[in-house]
């Protein structure tokens, strides 16, 4: 009786270590899965990004268009000029307001303990704080390869939130798309110029530039191929648009989305501009300031694109 007890008390004693060794593994493996991080080189430095991160705070409005996108949700934005579009989504009570994209609310964030922030640009001189705060990952779109540039955050922000094939069939999409348009644009033979207006002033964009995307990739001739490529533009007249008299005229209204007093159409109907090919010919093309100005580089804002400058050229 004393041997067959013993024997059971080894058999109970084993299958315990057993399962606690298992389990051991089991909390192993999970601990392993939600510590897998991918190493991002980006503009400002290098930054260990975990996967799949549970509180993500956006402050590039290109990549929220992107994750919005996905179905990929998000815990804190800068609800100040959110594109219009977008606003919908994000401007409720169970997002937090991350500040604005100059001045990050840093004692919110605190509270948050963010997984990650991603930032652009306008948010860039923050970068160094944020980063002590959180992994931080900058994701502006360069404008001197927009399309590869753009290609290249949609494809990380695939592998960051485990959607690389939602990506990959949007990028197809868009592709198709471009292709189509370019085709079209080019067999047109006419030319295009871009221009920004900003409460009666005028700037001109050009191939390059912030949205030389229309010259570089969808193939409209550049009514004006010496055109400064500078963020802000090169300041230009209404003599200006008369001398290069382009067959079209994009326009991005700047006030629209910031607020001011003159809009685009009340600053461009004059007897000079009148005059000239694209507005005698109706092909003065209003481009949306959200996707242009506010939001470009998302998979959203970049289909949008395409299409508003398709449908001009038509």
């Amino acid at each position: 009786m004393k041997k067959r007890l013993a024997v059971l008390a080894f058999v109970l004693i084993l299958a315990l270590f057993t399962a606690a060794c298992g389990n051991g593994e089991d909390v192993a493996t999970a601990a392993d899965t939600e510590a897998e991080t991918i190493t991002v080189t980006h503009q400002l430095g290098e930054t260990d990004v975990p996967k799949n991160p549970k509180k993500v705070v956006v402050f590039d409005f290109g990549t929220l268009d992107t994750l919005n996108k996905l179905g990929v949700d998000v815990t804190a934005v800068p609800k100040e000029n959110l594109p219009t579009y977008l606003a919908s989504s994000y401007e409720g009570e169970e997002y937090e307001n991350a500040g604005t994209l100059f001045e990050p609310d840093f004692e919110t964030l605190s509270e948050i303990d963010p997984d990650l922030i991603i930032i652009s640009g306008r948010t860039s001189e923050a970068y160094e704080d944020l980063n002590e705060l959180a992994p931080t990952i900058f994701m502006g779109v360069d404008t001197t390869r927009y399309m590869e540039s753009f290609k290249e955050n949609a494809t990380l922000l695939g592998e960051i939130f485990g959607k690389e094939a939602e990506v990959e069939e949007e990028l197809t999409a868009i592709d198709t798309a471009i292709e189509e348009l370019n085709t079209t644009a080019t067999e047109s033979g006419k030319n295009g110029l871009i221009i920004l207006t900003n409460d009666g002033s005028l700037s001109a964009y050009g191939p390059g530039s912030r949205f030389g995307v229309i010259h570089d990739v969808f193939g409209v001739t550049a009514a004006d191929e010496e055109i400064e490529a500078s963020t802000h533009g090169q300041n230009v007249s209404f003599e200006y648009l008369v001398e290069k008299d382009p067959d079209y005229l994009f326009v991005i209204d700047r006030n629209q989305v910031v607020g001011g007093e003159y809009s685009a159409a009340k600053t461009l109907d004059n007897e000079l501009v009148n005059g000239t090919k694209a507005w005698q010919n109706e092909d003065v093309v209003y481009l949306n300031p959200d996707y242009w100005y506010l939001s470009g580089g998302g998979l959203i804002s970049v289909s949008e694109m395409v299409k508003e400058v398709s449908a001009g050229v038509e």
